[in-house]
């Protein structure tokens, strides 16, 4: 085979290689079905990430809260013991009360001061507080109200005597405070005139007019 037969036999093969597809387009590539399978997996990758990083955020939330309820146990744990002994505390402020009234010194009455003291002291060191109640507005969440009386000197619904202290154990109440509330002076008016017209009443039905 001669050069110029060679040289037209592959511009022949150029030419057909170059040829356009028969719809007048451009060849068509083929797709590599790796490519496919690599987007896909991407994916998979981007949702799995999402997805721990989720649980990760949950898991943490988990965990702020398991030990927001463990330090709430172990703060409030004596909660149910300190309740049981106030009354002891009650009795030991009665005593000292009436040792005030005393003339002479009396070392018994020194010794129950003492001891008042160091249980105050022990309390106080576990969070027990004492409620400071009169001159106070009239609380329900703190306060039981045992009787209401009308007191000109003081506004209405404040607490103007303690029957019985109350107590905190760090912010929660344990015990509420016994009080005697000034009433409304308007409310303690209308008191009376409706137990008048009562007792008007049975006047008439116990002594009831005849008629000539």
């Amino acid at each position: 085979m001669t050069n110029e037969e060679k040289n037209l036999g592959e511009r022949h093969e150029e030419s057909t290689e170059q040829q356009p597809s028969p719809d007048g387009g451009p060849a068509e590539l083929e797709i590599d079905p790796n490519a496919s399978q690599l987007a896909e997996l991407e994916k998979q990758v981007e949702y799995y990430k999402d997805l721990f990083y989720r649980k990760a955020a949950e898991f943490d939330n988990f965990k702020k809260r398991l030990e927001n309820d463990t330090a709430s146990v172990t703060r409030y744990a004596n909660e149910d013991l300190i309740v049981a002994i106030l009354p002891i505390l009650d009795d030991l402020e009665r005593s000292l009360k009436l040792g005030k009234e005393l003339q002479e010194p009396d070392p018994f009455y020194k010794g129950v001061e003492l001891i008042h003291q160091k249980f105050l002291k022990i309390l106080n060191a576990r969070g027990v507080r004492v409620l400071e109640c009169v001159g106070k507005e009239f609380d329900v969440s703190v306060h039981d109200a045992l009787l209401q009386v009308q007191r000109p000197d003081a506004p209405p619904h404040t607490v103007v005597e303690e029957v019985e202290k109350g107590y905190l154990l760090h912010n929660k109440v344990i015990r509420h405070a016994k009080v005697i509330v000034s009433a409304d002076s308007a409310h303690d008016e209308s008191v009376p005139e409706k137990d008048a017209t009562e007792k008007n009443d049975s006047q008439t039905k116990s002594n009831p007019q005849t008629k000539e």
